[in-house]
């Protein structure tokens, strides 16, 4: 709240009695609603816009020649925690690319430590310099079919709505809870019913559709095709386009948004690593993919900040007007997104102001709690009569995996991988110190020839993830993982050839973004070396323990149908 002082400073400057603290000088100005390009000036006092369209004079001036001002820009969901850094390291990062506010749903590292990981990123984002929102993670753990380390109930997360940080309930994944009324899941859409709740609603169709939208449920981020997007937004959802380091929804639904659709739809990236943001950007890559792909450009610009902001409730930003939170990003060119200087709460982004920020002690050191591996623990046995096995299927750029079936070799050590039909193995290893299950089955479309890949990075829960050619190697990168308390591991030939340490919940390093890229880089050229053919490994491996994401899934308790939504047995 500011001060009545401060607000009749922002109102002597904006009608020019008192010079404004910040002024942006002969800019041009895109208006996000019609689309129109003007020469202006724009006052910022505190951390608002006090004027537009006229002449201005600050205390401390920015020269606009050949610039162009654009709203900054909103990532509508992501997890911060897929970005493998913590939220002020995130912060850092991103910010420079534009992106001005965030909502993050912290479901990862609820998963692992509880109600901590929630207090623990309030924290950051009470100190950050871009605006981090959070929903509170509506589904932890996101299913009955998983070990998780924590669980919460709607007991646990009510506290915290009214949060100057927290806009709602976050995404709730767990959809056939809803539609089967479940007890815990009715009692927190019901205690959310005058707050925002996030969508997570994969190929949902129908009146399945329909019952889950009258739960107060108007976005989702997981359209992955034309069609289910049209449906959603026939129907009143908010469509949120999303790209990230595996997810890649906007080739299929780029040309859906238009001069009819952008008010009801935004942008978001969901899980985008270090690595991809430091080789193609963020949501700035977003805009200018849409933009070549022939999105009227003021429309793209408005799905990225205006409507964002309408959709989640954000009525003080979104727009370069005065009276909206000096959230600007100055672009060099508006076709290529190419940006210049980035204002966040009317302060200009450089690298001394994130010195300004109070450091919040990291959680979930410990967390690492899975006892070392065998090779023989790793063994698939066939069952009696059953001629195919079942095997989860993996495409690049989709999270949602397909059940194939593939005719293996039985030997003394059960069912074998088979490099030739590109099967290897899959386990997940509960981690959390609950009851060791380990879950097996097999893969398809990873491409390795030999070798192991092992994470501790595994959604929600959370649990030791590992695909291999072998058993040996399998066993060597898990047991590495646990060693460094968390992180990535690729094993060959009985060595481990690359890794990172994610000691934070086994979810984010402690070390800068820059440090992460480049290991990340590491890990990718060593998961080529094994003949991995997927173009972010690391991330497409953590989805195949999500039961919530169609079709075939991963879980410490065994192989799982989400369209059944139970085990194969």
């Amino acid at each position: 709240m500011i001060s009545k002082n401060t607000l009749i400073d922002m109102i002597q400057a904006g009608k020019g009695t008192k010079k404004a603290d910040l002024v942006i000088k002969n800019v041009q100005l895109l208006d996000v609603i019609s689309g129109a390009i003007n020469r202006s000036d724009i006052a910022i006092t505190n951390n608002r816009i006090v004027g537009t369209h006229d002449i201005y004079h600050g205390k401390e001036q920015i020269d606009g020649t050949n610039l162009f001002a654009v709203p900054g820009f909103i990532d509508t969901h992501l997890h911060i925690e897929s970005s493998l850094v913590t939220p002020l390291e995130f912060d850092r990062c991103v910010l420079p690319y534009g992106v001005t506010t965030v909502i993050c749903d912290p479901h990862e590292i609820a998963n692992v430590i509880g109600i901590k990981g929630i207090k623990y990123f309030l924290e950051c984002a009470n100190v950050a310099i871009m605006d981090i929102r959070i929903n509170l993670s509506s589904c932890v753990p996101a299913t009955k079919f998983e070990t998780s380390g924590a669980e919460l109930s709607i007991e646990d997360i009510l506290p915290l709505a009214d949060h100057e940080k927290v806009i709602g309930l976050a995404e709730m994944m767990n959809f056939p809870g809803v539609l089967n009324s479940d007890p815990d899941i009715i009692a927190k859409l019901h205690a959310f019913q005058d707050k925002h709740i996030d969508g997570h609603a994969p190929l949902l169709s129908g009146k399945d559709l329909n019952g889950y939208m009258a739960a107060k449920i108007h976005t989702d981020h997981e359209a992955t095709s034309l069609k289910e997007a049209k449906e959603k937004l026939l129907k009143g959802m908010n469509i949120l386009i999303r790209e990230g380091s595996v997810s890649k929804d906007l080739e299929a639904l780029a040309e859906l948004l238009d001069e009819n659709t952008s008010s009801f739809m935004a942008l978001c990236t969901d899980d985008r690593n270090p690595l991809d943001i430091a080789h193609e950007g963020h949501l700035d890559a977003l805009i200018r993919r849409l933009i070549a792909k022939g999105r009227p450009l003021h429309h793209v610009y408005r799905a990225a900040s205006h409507s964002a902001a309408r959709i989640f409730g954000l009525s003080d930003r979104g727009i370069i007007g005065p009276g909206y939170r000096a959230d600007i990003v100055l672009l060099d060119n508006l076709e290529t997104c190419k940006i210049n200087k980035v204002i966040s709460g009317g302060r200009l982004v450089t690298p001394q102001l994130f010195a300004t920020r109070k450091n919040i002690e990291p959680v979930g050191l410990n967390s690492m709690k899975a006892k070392p591996v065998k090779p023989d623990n790793f063994i698939c046995q066939p069952k009696a009569g059953q001629n195919l096995t079942p095997v989860i299927g993996v495409k690049p750029g989709l999270i949602i995996t397909f059940r194939e079936d593939a005719n293996l070799e039985v030997t003394d050590k059960g069912l074998i991988a088979d490099i030739n039909q590109d099967v290897i193995k899959v386990a997940v290893i509960e981690r959390h110190g609950k009851n060791g299950n380990i879950g097996r089955s097999f893969v398809t479309g990873f491409g390795l020839k030999n070798g192991a890949i092992a994470s501790s990075v595994s959604h929600d829960s959370h649990n030791i993830i590992v695909v291999g050619a072998n058993d040996e190697d399998m066993a060597l990168a898990v047991n590495r993982v646990i060693e460094i308390n968390g992180g990535f591991a690729v094993a060959n030939e009985g060595k481990i050839s690359a890794e990172i340490a994610l000691p934070i919940a086994g979810l984010m390093s402690e070390q800068p973004f820059e440090s992460v890229a480049k290991k990340l880089e590491i890990l990718r050229d060593s998961a080529k070396d094994l003949g991995c053919t997927l173009p972010e490994p690391f991330l497409q491996i953590s989805f195949l323990a999500l039961p919530v994401i169609p079709h075939l899934k991963m879980t410490d308790m065994g192989l799982f149908d989400v369209d059944s939504f139970d085990f194969i047995d």
